[in-house]
Parts: C-alpha cells; structure tokens; sequence
C-alpha cells in the first residue's frame, strides 16, 4: 500500500465518531487559539497607554525672569494632558505616593516647588537643573516601568527644548543688544581718539604743575613742623592752666561751701559794718589832714607851755625866799607840760617825716572808703555774687578742660598732618614722575586708541544683528540642532505585527506537537506487514502535515481578517509557512518515533531552546553566550528571520536561505524517521516493556 492511501486511512479513522471529529477539529483550532489569541491579547499595547493610571502632581509655584512670568508646571501638565501616553490623572504629592504605593496608579510624575525657578536661573548667574521626579513601582508592573523611561525622556527633551529655546533666544536678542553697544562703544572710541590727543597736552601741563606743587608741598612740611612744635607747647600750657583751674574750682568750691550760708544770713549786717568802715575811714581822713596840719603848731604851743612853766617853776619854787606852797603841783604840772612838748615835737617830727606815707594811707584809707561803700551798696546780693563766681569759676574750669583737650588733640593732628605732608611731598614727587611718564603713555594710548576705534568699527560688522524673524529661525535650530530624521524601510504598524513573526511558528510548533499525541508518528500497520522504512515515514508524517497546511490557512486567515494583520507578502507568507509546518512536523515526528514517551519531553525542550535563541524579542546578541551559540543551528531562528521579511518586507536573502535550512531539516528529520522505523521492524524486549510510557 501506498503512503498516501496510508495517511488517507490515518485521517479517515477522525470520522468514525463524535470524538475523533472533535479531537480534529481541536487540532486544528489548537493553533488558532495559541497564535491568535496571544497576539490578539497584546496586538497593539502602545496603542492603548491612554487607559493606564499615572499620577501627576503639579507642585510648581512659578518664577518670573526678566519681567516674564514663567509657568513651566503648566506648561508640561497641560502639554501631558493633550496627549495619549497614559491616562493622566492630577493628585497630591502624598496621594500619589500611597497610589503608587497600593498600585492604584501604576507610576507618578512630580513637577517640583521650584522646577520654574530653576528653568529660569538658566538666564542668571547661577544656573541651575530643573529636575523631573518620577517614581515607579515595579512590584505593579515592571513592563510599565520600562514604558515609561521612554515617555518621560520625550517630557525631559521637549521641556528641556522650549527651556532651551528661551535661553537662546536671549541669547539671539543680547548679539543684537551686543552690536548695538559695539557701535556705541566704536563711536565712543572716535572721541576718546580725540580726547587722548587732549589728555596728553594736559599732562606735560600736569607735569609742570606738578613741579610748582612739589615746591609748595615741601613749605607745607616745613611750617607743619613748626605748627607742630607751636602745638606741643600749647598743650603743655593748656595741661597747666587746666590743672589751676580745677584747683581754683575745688577751692571755690570749698570756699563757697562755707562762706555761701554765711553771707546770706549775714547780708544787713555786712552791709552796716561796710559802710561803719566807710564812715570810720572817712573820718580818719579827716584827722589825718587835721593833724598833719595843727600838729607843729601844738608842738610849738607846748614848747611855749613848757617853757612857761619851768619860768613859773623857778620864779616861784626856786629863785623865791619862800617857795609857793603849790610849788610840788607846779613842778608836776611843769614836768607834764615838758612831756607833752616832747611828745608834741615828736607828733610834729613824725608827721613832718612822713609825708609821703601819711598821703600813701590816706590814699589806702579813701580805697577803703571806697570799697567799703561799694560793699555796703553790694551786701544785699553778695550770696548771688558768690554763686555766679562759682559758676563762672566752675565754666572757666570746664573750658580750660577742653582747651587741653582740645589741644592735645590739636597736637596729635598736627603731628599726623605732618607726617602726612612729608608723605604728600614723597608723593607729589611720584606723581610728577608719573606725570611725566603718563605723558610718554599718552603718546602710545593715542596710537593704541585709533586702532581700537577701528577694531570695534571691524568688530561690530561682524557681530550678528538679528531681527525677530531671523531669531526664531536660529532659536529653533540651536534648541534642537541634531533632529533624529529616521527612515523605516520597513515599518511594523503595530506590537502584534511585530512579534508574528515568533508566535506564528511557535503556534505550529504547538500544533505539530499535539497532533502527534493523536496521531501515531508511524503506522503500525505499516510496521506490521513490512513495508518499507520510506513509506512508513511518509504514511505519519503526511496526516500531519497535511492538518498543518490547515492549520495555517486557519491561524493566517483569522490574523488577517480577524485581527488586521497585513503582509507585504501575503502568498509568499502562506506558501512559506506551509513549508515552515511540514518542516516541523517532520522534526516532531522524528523524536517521537526515536525515543517514544520520552520524545515527547524532547519536543518540549526543543520547542523551549528555539524560544530562547531565535530572537524573536530581543536581538540575540543580548541573550547568554549559550543562546548565541544555538542561534544558527535551529529551524526557528530562520524561521522568524524569514517571516519578518514576508511580513513586514526587505530582501528575500533570509527567505531561501530559510527555505534552503527548512527542506534540508525535513529531509533529515524524515530521514531519520525511516532508521527509525526500519529499527521498529526488529522486536526486542524494550518494545515489549518500556520503560516509560504515557
């Protein structure tokens, strides 16, 4: 019997009843729901970010930079609520936090206090970062977080452009600033040009003036020095009068002290003594200018009495016979009569020789007339005298203190004004050196400042001079001078189309692996009647390959009109993966005739190998260097290579390299399926107890 006529009766036994039909049509949707339903599960995850909850708080509290209000919070809250990267939902800070937390929202976003602050400094003396904070939590979702890296570095670089976008163009408006300034500061050099021709004429008139000054500021040094000398004998003087002062003061002091209470009781009577003292000198006077004038006549009377009496005497006492019995008195009266001659010649002699002093005391004696009297007229307010004394007493001594202070003072500064007028001699003659050598600059600045004028006249035609078109042109490049202009030669549209490529041989692979479990890798009937190694291998691998070509037309149908999938390559595709299933059927089918029960734990693990080293997720050169090493040795790696290029387009090189690797495992596999089968001709005692068996 023929292998086809094989595989027909292999098939045929599905129709016998309600459970192998049920079992087929299983086998065919098995792959179907395996395919279909994981991509359909994740077609177009980017596509749906919008239904995802993430926090937003939006803490900024604005800044103001060169009189413009600044609200970048606003601006990233508003510009995020636009758009459909996540479902945006604006919290507090501390709602976000338990959210995140909880797993309420999958991730937050935290616009800072100051993040407007700090974009604004950019403009300042002290710039600074203005810092997104987001938080994450893997623990909800760890894909998310991987998602959101991406989002929010499209956030920084578009917050951090229009930041920038701001900056320069304050820059832009500053060169124009600039170029105006430098043709100011061109203009301003013509004049100083002129103005240093000026300035050094002034200087040789400088130097001279200079000379004269030099002269002068060493007669000032000079009469300083006296001044000061003069200054330091004052002060010793002042110190001096200042000490007699104070004594003065204290002795008024003192003096007033005692004296005050007595003359204000004692005022009257001071009064009347005065002018008793007044009377009494008067009147002394008086008998001075009488006894100078009746004093040599008394002296001559007495003379005259005396001499009258001694006659008397010796008429009647001495020369008589018989003395007068009053001769005793008489000489008594004799010899007090010649007393009193004597002492009248002595008052005569006395005021006949001193003349000048009696004059001298009647001169004394009219002072104190005087001053007594005007005592008498000062009694009354004798006590407030004393007190304006003592005030003025007390002034006096005051003022003599801060006389001496004053020149101590006075001498201090006079001793610095001399050192410093011989410093100002030292320096007046630097300077008429300097005088003379600013001159000799001059002559060079003059030189100096015409080629500066012309510099700035250079300079400013180079500086750029922007208007406001122009710096929206140039402010848009500088933000973002590199742009990242990507050309996909062949755009997958969506995550789904994407990964088919990797779940549409891996639902095949499925598919394969379970039809075996219904269907005998190799006829036992075949076996029994000894047909040929081929034929048995054809007659169980075409039932399975043919539900393959099945299950093909089902998954891609239902991926292409269920689910939208689009080909560049819809037949190739189709075509393709019919060998893609034959293929794998054949590899199958191979490990299950070879090792029995257990090559159905082979088919898993090779299944498991595939997955890991075909890069159907990642690029391969991300995996371990074990996954790297399997890579080109496996059907499914150029498998899923070849797929991309139907499906999504670009060169057919993969493909028939795909197409070369697949027959050529197919003919191995069946290959090896026949040495199988022609082994399974001999019985042993193995076949009749296995080991295993499921």
């Amino acid at each position: 019997m023929r292998s086809p006529r094989l595989a027909a009766l292999e098939l045929r036994r599905f129709g016998r009843g309600t459970l192998p039909r049920a079992a087929l049509v299983a086998l065919l949707v098995l792959p179907l729901l395996y395919g279909a339903l994981y991509l359909w599960s994740f077609w177009d995850p980017y596509g749906r970010l919008d239904r995802i909850p993430v926090a937003l708080v939006n803490e900024d509290e604005g800044a103001t930079a060169n009189g413009r209000r600044i609200t970048a919070g606003d601006d990233i809250t508003e510009g995020l609520r636009d758009s459909s990267a996540f479902d945006w939902r604006e919290v507090s800070e501390e709602e976000a936090r338990r959210g995140v937390e909880d797993g309420t929202y999958y991730l937050s976003l935290t616009v800072p206090a100051d993040f407007s602050r700090r974009v604004a400094s950019s403009s300042g003396d002290s710039p600074e970062t203005g810092a997104l904070r987001v938080r994450t939590n893997d623990a909800n979702n760890y894909i998310v977080g991987q998602i959101s890296r991406t989002v929010f570095g499209e956030v920084r670089r578009a917050a951090s452009t229009k930041t920038s976008r701001s900056f320069l163009d304050q820059i832009f408006v500053s060169f124009s600033d600039i170029h105006g300034e430098t043709v100011k500061a061109a203009r301003g050099a013509d004049k100083l040009n002129g103005g240093i021709g000026e300035a050094e004429k002034g200087s040789k008139d400088l130097a001279a003036g200079l000379k004269d000054a030099r002269a002068g500021s060493g007669k000032l040094a000079k009469g300083l020095k006296d001044l000061h000398k003069g200054a330091g004998t004052l002060k010793d003087g002042s110190s001096k009068v200042a000490d007699g002062t104070r004594l003065l003061a204290g002795k008024v002091n003192a003096l007033n002290a005692e004296a005050g209470p007595f003359l204000k009781k004692n005022e009257k009577a001071i009064g009347a003594t005065a002018r008793f003292v007044a009377d009494t000198a008067g009147q002394l006077r008086e008998d001075l200018d009488a006894l100078a004038e009746k004093a040599p006549a008394a002296a001559k009377e007495a003379r005259e009495a005396s001499g009258t009496l001694d006659t008397l005497h010796r008429e009647r006492c001495e020369d008589a016979d018989e003395p007068d019995p009053a001769c005793p008195e008489l000489k008594k009266a004799a010899e007090a009569v010649a007393d009193a001659s004597s002492v009248a010649d002595d008052v005569s002699a006395l005021v006949t020789g001193h003349r000048a002093d009696l004059k001298t005391l009647d001169g004394q004696l009219a002072t104190l007339e005087k001053q007594a009297r005007a005592l008498a007229g000062r009694a009354p307010h004798l006590s407030e005298d004393l007190d304006d004394a003592v005030s003025r007493v007390n002034k006096l001594n005051a003022g003599a203190g801060k006389v001496a202070a004053g020149a101590k003072k006075l001498d201090k500064g006079l001793a610095t004004a001399e050192t410093g007028a011989r410093d100002l001699d030292k320096g007046v003659g630097r300077l008429k050196t300097g005088a003379d050598d600013l001159s000799g600059g001059l002559f060079k600045l003059a030189d100096g400042s015409e080629e500066l004028a012309g510099g700035l006249h250079r300079g400013a035609g180079q500086i750029p001079d922007y208007d406001e078109a122009q710096r929206d042109e140039r402010t848009e490049v500088m933000a973002d001078p590199v742009r990242l202009v990507s050309r996909d030669l062949h755009k997958a549209p969506n995550y789904g189309t994407g990964f088919a490529p990797y779940f549409i041989p891996l639902s095949l692979w499925v598919g394969a692996m379970v039809a075996y479990m219904l269907i005998a890798p190799m006829n036992r009937r075949a076996l029994a009647a000894g047909a040929s190694a081929w034929r048995i291998a054809l007659a169980g691998w075409l039932p399975v390959a043919a539900i393959g070509v099945a299950q093909t037309v089902a998954l891609m149908a239902v991926l292409h009109w269920g689910l939208g999938l689009r080909m560049a390559r819809t037949a190739g595709t189709v075509g393709f993966l019919f060998l893609v299933t034959a293929c794998f059927a054949a590899l199958v089918q191979w490990l299950n005739a070879r090792f029995g029960a257990a090559g159905r734990i082979l088919v898993l693990a090779l299944l498991m190998l595939q997955l890991t080293s075909a890069g159907g997720t990642y690029p391969v050169q991300t995996s371990p260097d074990f996954f790297n090493a399997l890579h080109p040795f496996l059907p499914m790696t150029h498998v899923v290579e070849a797929l991309r290029r139907l499906i999504s387009g670009g060169g057919l090189g993969p493909v028939w390299t795909a197409c070369a690797v697949l027959a050529a495992f197919t003919a191995g596999a069946l290959a090896l399926t026949a040495l199988s089968a022609r082994r399974r001709q001999v019985w042993t005692l193995d076949r009749l107890h296995p080991e295993l068996s499921l």
